[in-house]
């Protein structure tokens, strides 16, 4: 099909504009540039994991350097798509293109598999405060959606644990985004495209610009960008859920022991017909008709959130004397979030048990209805709303301690805000008497009695009704930090080899957080909500560390670090001392042998610590339990994928105590030319006393082995995993034998490790008539990935586990291709097997390109064309049922493509 891209009419305006203007720059006369002068030798730099600046970017642990430039020429959309794509980034998360999570407007990254809450996200080096809402609802995390990637200057990677430099959360590994420090003139960039299939178009404009006025220097960037939902219904292959379609009407007479029996509702199916776009049709079940419609569920499903933003940067440097250098920055974010993954549905449940007795049959029936766009005004008025604020700034001096001639010393302080509001659709408590009209009453057992007009089951709801039986919750969410260093570093005393140096580290800090639901929860204002209470916690912490770079021989170099945390939390405290040490050793200049051991630690999250009981439901639930136990497979099964889903309860604990974790790793370097360097690193990481919740699906598998025979019931995991899985009664009234509650909560049970090699390979090709070809290829595998849940279980090798959805490896190449005025880079990413949907088997590797050409129109102007997933392909899985894809692992956008425009003002 012919490529094309739909662009709204003001980018359009703008890049013309732009265009012009870059057209008459080209066409005045430009003074030659001056021939550029050999490079000096390069100073020495600070490189995340070591606070002791070196004049040589490799260490004794392995750092993946990722560049700004990098970043646009490999078609990265920003920083966290840049991020999740390295091969370091094994593990799955749930993001802005899930569906139905706790934080579908925020994105993170979990190296090696560990988890969110195992990687340190770093700006500059300094922490940021976590997104305020949990993830999964169970751990704290720092959210990669605020970052202009205008200003990134690169990103580092540390591979490893890193407490010993950084304190705690540092245990899978380090990411440390560092920005530019200086700029001068002004860039504007505008960028729009959208994908071939439709959807999911976005835009953005970024202005970044800076200056030097004698002793400030000053940058700033100003970041608006839009991105458009993409619905299911833009996917021919999600268009239509197959199977049994959803019940959008019915009337069904409850009897004990059995599903009941439904209600013929006459010509109500044909009266429905062009409801979810004339999809409405009479579905004959076992037990009689009702009115069924294939689209419910890709009508209310969003699988890319709608995002506007803002982000703004700034920072300033000051010299206040050839000792003394004052600095300031900050950044500031604002998000609007929004999608959709459930639309209204009603069933006479506000009883708890979703039947009433009808006094005009004198039966208990249960009625619902579920309300199309047609009916409401538009999909997007069930939308559910997001409005976070993020903010964080830093103040602080920098420079050489008086009376000596190689100590410098940074006093900082640091403060960081996120806050969240979230806005979410329900039904009101009047719904009930909508359709049923008042309440007349109980029986003896206190199920309430209607006389309902059946009539009212069957016509239409109109804007104005819907409203007035629809509103919104709104909860306030919101996290902080804020932390007081003084570092230090320099000579310590003269070695044989050289002289040892040292860097020294101080801190004290203090977070919080605070999720307030809305109060008319708990007030009966709505329908069937659950009763939700604020949690809230803080915590302090102090900190000293201290490192010792120490030339043992001309070709051996040895590296140690200790530090002390303590973390004062809910009236007690849990103090932690860390320490690391690395060995490089030069047989050659141009070879490198490394080798590094670890010790990390996490504080307990304080979610987890302060969550008060916390009662809601899943968006769905699988019963594998009921599948099984029926003989049906996942994808046809009438219990999986069931919306709403089942309830939980989850409670936090102040008694939980510090994981520790351990690594170590060896490696090599050879690099025998400035053009080609060739790194194998093997690393090693465990952790102990793992805090963990369970997730609810892993539980309802885990509970389908145990009943089912696959597991031994009467180990350790089934006794707990079948003591949180309430079930109604077999010869229950209503849903005899469904799932109840599910109960979750934290514990310092389990235990996880991990191993792999990295393999990084540069090559510069330089040639005389065809320009340079620049060659990278970075491969990541993971050898080995255990866990066990409980002493005494067996461990569970997560490599072979049909459960776990994680990379086993991922492979990135990219070439980039500079001959004049042309600047062409293609990359080409290889994702290994993952277990499919159904948990049968495997998905294939799937390899996905993405290409991008820069032509720079003069010294001014620059315009990119980028295409991502060239040839279009979408992974397809249909052995877990609709939407047909792995969710969170690939895509269903397909092909990509952007314009890009870049100018740049002043000198």
């Amino acid at each position: 099909m012919p490529i094309q891209f739909k662009l709204p009419p003001l980018t359009i305006a703008v890049l013309a504009i732009l265009g012009g203007s870059a057209w008459q720059a080209h066409a005045q006369t430009q003074a030659p540039a001056a021939d550029k002068q050999p490079a000096a030798t390069p100073p020495a730099v600070v490189v995340t994991g070591s606070r002791i600046p070196r004049a040589s970017l490799e260490g004794p642990s392995s750092v993946t350097i990722l560049t700004g430039d990098e970043i646009t020429k490999q078609g990265y959309k920003n920083v966290f798509d840049a991020l999740t794509n390295q091969v370091q980034n094994s593990g799955f998360t749930q993001g802005e293109d899930f569906g139905n999570t706790f934080t579908p407007s925020a994105n993170t990254i979990s190296l090696r598999g560990l988890g969110p809450n195992h990687t340190l996200i770093l700006l500059n080096g300094r922490r940021l405060a976590d997104f305020p809402v949990a993830y999964e609802g169970t751990v704290n995390f720092t959210n990669l959606a605020n970052i202009p990637s205008s200003i990134v200057d690169r990103i580092e990677i540390l591979n490893g644990g890193a407490s010993a430099i950084y304190g705690s959360d540092a245990i899978a590994g380090v990411v440390n985004v560092i920005l530019k420090k200086q700029t001068e003139g002004f860039d504007i960039n505008v960028k729009a495209g959208g994908t071939t299939r439709g959807g999911a178009g976005n835009q953005r404009v970024q202005l970044t610009g800076g200056g030097n006025f004698d002793k400030l220097h000053t940058l700033f960037s100003v970041e608006l960008s839009q991105r458009d939902p993409l619905s299911s219904l833009q996917r021919d292959f999600m268009a239509t859920r197959s199977g049994t379609p959803t019940n959008i009407a019915s009337r069904r007479v409850v009897q004990a022991g059995t599903s009941g029996t439904y209600v013929d509702l006459g010509d109500t199916c044909n009266q429905f017909g062009d409801l979810f776009g004339g999809s409405v049709v009479k579905y004959q079940a076992k037990n009689g008709s009702y009115c069924a419609s294939p689209k419910v569920g890709p009508t209310y499903w969003t699988t890319q959130t709608k995002n506007r933003s803002q982000n703004v940067f700034g920072s300033a440097n000051y010299e206040l004397s050839p000792e003394t250098t004052l600095f300031a920055d900050f950044l500031i974010g604002k998000n609007s979030t929004e999608n959709n993954t459930r639309g209204p549905t009603w069933t006479s449940s506000s009883t708890g048990s979703s039947y009433f007795r009808n006094q005009n049959t004198n039966k208990y029936e249960a009625w619902t209805r579920y309300i199309s766009p047609e009916e409401m005004g538009g999909v997007e008025r069930y939308n559910r709303k997001w409005d976070d604020l993020a903010t964080a700034i830093s103040l602080g001096a920098k420079g050489r301690i008086p009376g000596t001639s190689s100590w410098q010393y940074e006093a900082n302080y640091n403060a960081s805000v996120y806050k969240s509001e979230s806005h979410t659709p329900r039904a009101l408590a009047n719904i009930d008497s909508f359709f049923l009209g008042p309440k007349l009453g109980t029986d003896a057992a206190g199920v309430p009695i209607y006389a309902p007009d059946p009539a009212r089951l069957s016509r239409r709801v109109t804007a104005a009704e819907f409203d007035s039986i629809t509103g919104n919750s709104d909860s306030d969410d919101k996290a902080w930090t804020n932390t007081l260093s003084l570092a230090t570093n320099g000579d310590l005393f003269q070695l044989p080899a050289g002289v040892a140096k040292i860097a020294t580290i101080a801190e004290v800090g203090k977070q919080g957080f605070s999720n307030v639901p809305d109060a008319r929860l708990n007030d009966g204002y709505f329908n069937v909500a659950t009763k939700s209470d604020i949690t809230a916690g803080t915590r302090t912490r102090y900190a000293l560390g201290a490192e010792v770079n120490l030339p043992l021989h001309e070709k051996l170099t040895g590296t140690l670090a200790g530090r002390y945390d303590r973390y004062s939390f809910a009236g007690r405290s849990d103090g932690k001392f860390t320490y690391n040490g690395g060995l490089e050793l030069r047989p050659a200049p141009e070879l490198l042998f490394r080798a590094n051991y670890a010790t990390s630690f996490r504080a307990p999250d304080m979610n987890y610590i302060y969550k008060a009981r916390g009662t809601g439901y899943y968006s769905s639930t699988t019963d594998y339990y009921r599948c099984g136990a029926a003989g049906q497979a996942i994808e046809d099964c009438d219990y999986a994928n069931k919306s709403p889903g089942a309830d939980y309860v989850q409670n936090g604990s102040k008694d939980l105590q510090s994981e520790k974790g351990k690594s170590f790793g060896v490696g090599a370097v050879w690099s025998p030319s400035s053009n080609f360097d060739v790194s194998v690193d093997y690393w090693n990481i465990k952790i102990d006393d793992l805090v963990t919740n369970l997730s609810a699906d892993r539980i309802l598998r885990d509970e389908a082995d145990c009943r089912l025979g696959k597991l031994d019931i009467n180990s350790p995991t089934c006794a707990d995993t079948l003591g949180r899985v309430e079930r109604f009664a077999a010869n229950a009234l209503n849903r005899a034998g469904e799932i109840k509650t599910i109960t979750v909560n934290p514990i310092n049970a389990a235990k996880q490790s991990s191993s792999g090699i990295d393999i990084s390979v540069k090559y510069l090709l330089r040639t005389a008539d065809y320009g340079r070809f620049a060659f990278k290829a970075n491969y990541a595998k993971v050898l080995s990935n255990k866990s066990q849940q409980f002493a005494g279980d067996e461990e569970i090798d997560e490599l072979k586990s049909l459960n776990n959805s994680d990379w086993r490896d991922k492979l990135n190449l990219s070439v980039n291709w500079a001959a004049g005025d042309w600047s062409n880079t293609l990359l080409v990413s290889r994702y290994s097997k993952i277990p499919n949907g159904g948990g049968t088997g495997y998905l294939t590797p799937t390899a996905l390109a993405n290409i991008s050409t820069v032509y720079r129109i003069n010294d001014r102007a620059t315009l990119s064309l980028i295409v991502n997933n060239v040839f279009d392909k979408i992974k397809r899985d249909d052995s877990g049922g609709w939407p047909y894809y792995p969710v969170g692992s690939y895509s269903p956008q397909g092909r990509q493509g952007w314009v890009e425009f870049n100018y740049h003002f002043g000198s």
